[in-house]
This record gives structure tokens, C-alpha cells and sequence, in this order.
């Protein structure tokens, strides 16, 4: 890093970006990449990308929840990066854990891709077949979608996205759901049919790409800065501040969609029981800066929500 200002050194990186090694996760590093060399004038050279498998990578046969959730896509970057051998993270935000270790900081957020889910194997929830098998370890995709469609039965889908496709097609399920933004970084964009998001709601911070570096290294907090997308960061620091606040983890099954216009955030949440037989909904705008309103919020939903629901919940 102490060349990192230096224009005669082109072939040293300035940065050093640690990634997943999925084809996903490496398109959001090659993301991440081209915004850092256009926005400060480098080659991708001054940028190191370097990869390392994370354990929700090697692990594929259980539900994450059950093996230790979020925390297995963020670990090993974690151990890398408060070692030094890399400067920053790259993440889906919504694979990253609501309470981060104080020695790491959020860097920058970049602008925020579609956060629709996509659903692979029919043409809307209505068409799918009665009784159909739905591939999905997601709690929020399975209780929404039994709340919608009780007749269907879930069966554990994990993977990344060629993995899940592979899936479908051999038969393990009729029907199963992906992130649009991830089958567009994939340039995928002509697979499945969006779900409305009036109809479906995503999950936190679906679509968002995060940098994250350590909080005492202001040089690499600095050059991040010039990234962040604003807008971007205020939609995905509320629907996190949310998660907080109801104490959500791997196994709640919770949709929130935070958007961002003008200074006002709008922002809608619901909470499901894991069987999709009890629902909880709220909405509320609020000012970008007012974290009392979203407090307010996620105790409301816990106080009207039916005991089936508090079960999987917890105020922090």
C-alpha cells in the first residue's frame, strides 16, 4: 500500500480485493474492480483480485443454517483481511452476517442491482403445479412461498447458480428461485420470470454489492469512499439496522425492502412463521436519518406477531 499513490508504479496494486471464488462472487470482485480503476484512473493491475473458497462453498449438502450460517461465506475473508493479506472484502451483502466485528467497516456500497427474485420452472406462483416440489434452503423463499401456496413441498436446494439450474434440470425439483441480480452479473438475464415486488418481497440487501476493510485503515477507507453509491448504502443500512433490531439470523423467515428516494426511505417488512401459516406486514417512511423509525418498526412487528412468528425472532 505505501505505492499506492505512486503513477510511475502502474504494475503495483494499490489494492488488494479478497473474494469467493464462485463464478458469481468473481463477477462482483471483476464489478468491484472496473469502478476502482475507472473512478481513480489505475489498470487492473493496481487491483489484485484474490480468491480464496469459503466454507459455504465447500459445504452444499445442508441448509446454511444449520452449519453455522452467514458467518460461512465471510470467515475466511475475515481471517485474510484482519491478518493483512488483503486490504479489502467483497460481498453480497445479503450473505453478510447484521453484526460485524468492530475491527471491520463497510467501505463503500455500490449501486444496487435488482433485488427481485426470480423464479426458474413456471411463469408466476399461481402457475405453479399443485403439489409441486420447490427447491430452496432459503427460510424466507420457502415460508413465502408456502404462504401463498400451502399445496407445495420444499426440499433443500443449495449451490451456486449453474449448480441449481443443473438441479432443476435433472429433476430434483420442479420449481426453485434465484437473485436476479446475480443471474444478470452472470449475464443470465433471460432465465426464469422476475416476481413482482409488490407480490414477493426480497430479502435484506438482496442485490448489493459491499467492500469492506479495516476500520483502522484509512487509506483504503479512503480510496473505497469515491465508490460508494450513496442511495445504495441508505437502502441496505436500513433493511440491516431492521435485522438488528428483530434480531433476525439464517433461520427467520423475514422480507424487507427498503427504498431510497429523495431523502425518504420506504420501507416494507414482513415476517412469516417458517411454515408460511402465520404473516406479519408493515410499512413505513421515514426520513434517511431517522433510525428511531425503524426501531419503532421492527418492535411493532414483534409485539403484533403471532407466537409462531416471535419463536424465530428476538429483540436485540
Amino acid at each position: 500500500m505505501n505505492d499506492a499513490l505512486n503513477p510511475d508504479r502502474q504494475s503495483v496494486p494499490v489494492l488488494r480485493l479478497g473474494t469467493r471464488e464462485s463464478p458469481l462472487a468473481m463477477a462482483q470482485a471483476y464489478e468491484t474492480r472496473r469502478r476502482l480503476c475507472e473512478t481513480h484512473g489505475w489498470n487492473e493491475a493496481q487491483v489484485e483480485l484474490v480468491p480464496v473458497r469459503a466454507s459455504g462453498d465447500k459445504i452444499q449438502d445442508r441448509p446454511l443454517a444449520e452449519i453455522g450460517g452467514k458467518a460461512l461465506w465471510t470467515k475466511e475473508l475475515d481471517q485474510w483481511l484482519a491478518d493483512g493479506h488483503i486490504d479489502a472484502s467483497v460481498h453480497s451483502m445479503k450473505d453478510v452476517e447484521t453484526l460485524r466485528p468492530d475491527i471491520f467497516t463497510i467501505g463503500a456500497i455500490l449501486p444496487r442491482a435488482d433485488r427481485r427474485d426470480v423464479l426458474i420452472g413456471a411463469s408466476s406462483i399461481t402457475m405453479i403445479p399443485r403439489g409441486a416440489t420447490v427447491g430452496t434452503s432459503a427460510p424466507r423463499r420457502a415460508a413465502q412461498l408456502l404462504n401463498l401456496r400451502p399445496d407445495c413441498r420444499i426440499v433443500s436446494f443449495r449451490g451456486n447458480v449453474a449448480t441449481r439450474l443443473a438441479k432443476l434440470q435433472a429433476g430434483e425439483a420442479d420449481v426453485t428461485f434465484l437473485a436476479a441480480a446475480g443471474l444478470e452479473r452472470l449475464e443470465k438475464t433471460g432465465v426464469g420470470t422476475p416476481l413482482d415486488g409488490e407480490d414477493w418481497v426480497p430479502a435484506a440487501a438482496q442485490g448489493a454489492i459491499g467492500i469492506e476493510c479495516r476500520a483502522d485503515d484509512q487509506q483504503t477507507a479512503s480510496l473505497l469512499a469515491k465508490i460508494d453509491h450513496m442511495p445504495s448504502r441508505a437502502e441496505v443500512e436500513a433493511d440491516r439496522r431492521l435485522l438488528a433490531i428483530l434480531g433476525g439470523s439464517c433461520h427467520s423467515p423475514v422480507a424487507v425492502n427498503s427504498q431510497y428516494d429523495n431523502g425518504t426511505i420506504s420501507m416494507r417488512a414482513v415476517l412469516f412463521s417458517p411454515d408460511g401459516a402465520e404473516k406479519i406486514e408493515r410499512r413505513a417512511e421515514f426520513d434517511v436519518s431517522d433510525t428511531n423509525a425503524i426501531t419503532q418498526l421492527g418492535r411493532e412487528l414483534l409485539d403484533k406477531a403471532t407466537v409462531g412468528i416471535q419463536a424465530h425472532f428476538g429483540l436485540s
